[in-house]
């Protein structure tokens, strides 16, 4: 098995979104974990790589519709699920979802999430043509997310620092 996955998000309309390459870290009863040391790059789409200076993992959970990056300090942003359709493993270096817009947000040293981009999620259902079921499931992921990640249940508490700690 391979070390090196490509991780695809894409938008709706099978447009590329966020993409980058990272490294396998292993599997636990959350799902699959990746990661990068500080100063890996991103791409959104076709553009020019971003740099991001801390380390992160990534999540990619079994069946579920979200993904989680869990980000290394000093990033002001500690937690960010985006909400997609489940990871599909293309094969064992290449996986990719849809995003469908909506994001449950945590900074770090504040116990409250946040959800974004509500009105991104509400212009993509007319644009994209989202189906009302795929709209059900990416709202009821958002406030299972909520939930989760304000009540301090892992792997947002303290599981997620253990695969950190394998790339910083």
């Amino acid at each position: 098995m391979s070390d090196d996955v490509r991780v695809r998000y894409r938008k709706y309309d099978g447009s590329l979104h966020w993409n980058m390459e990272m490294r396998r870290l292993g599997e636990d009863e959350h799902g699959v974990w990746l990661g990068v040391s500080g100063g890996s790059s991103s791409r959104k789409g076709h553009e020019p790589g971003i740099v991001f200076p801390e380390a992160y993992v990534l999540l990619f959970p079994r069946e579920a519709w979200w993904t989680a990056t869990f980000n290394a300090a000093p990033r002001p942003t500690e937690i960010y699920c985006d909400i997609t359709t489940p990871p599909q493993w293309i094969s064992e270096t290449e996986v990719t979802m849809v995003d469908l817009d909506l994001d449950v947000v945590r900074k770090r040293g504040v116990p409250a999430p946040r959800l974004l981009d509500e009105d991104e999620f509400a212009d993509h259902q007319v644009r994209y043509g989202y189906p009302p079921e795929v709209v059900e499931r990416a709202a009821a992921s958002a406030r299972w997310l909520m939930r989760q990640i304000a009540d301090g249940a892992e792997p947002f508490s303290t599981v997620h620092r253990e695969w950190l700690a394998l790339v910083e």
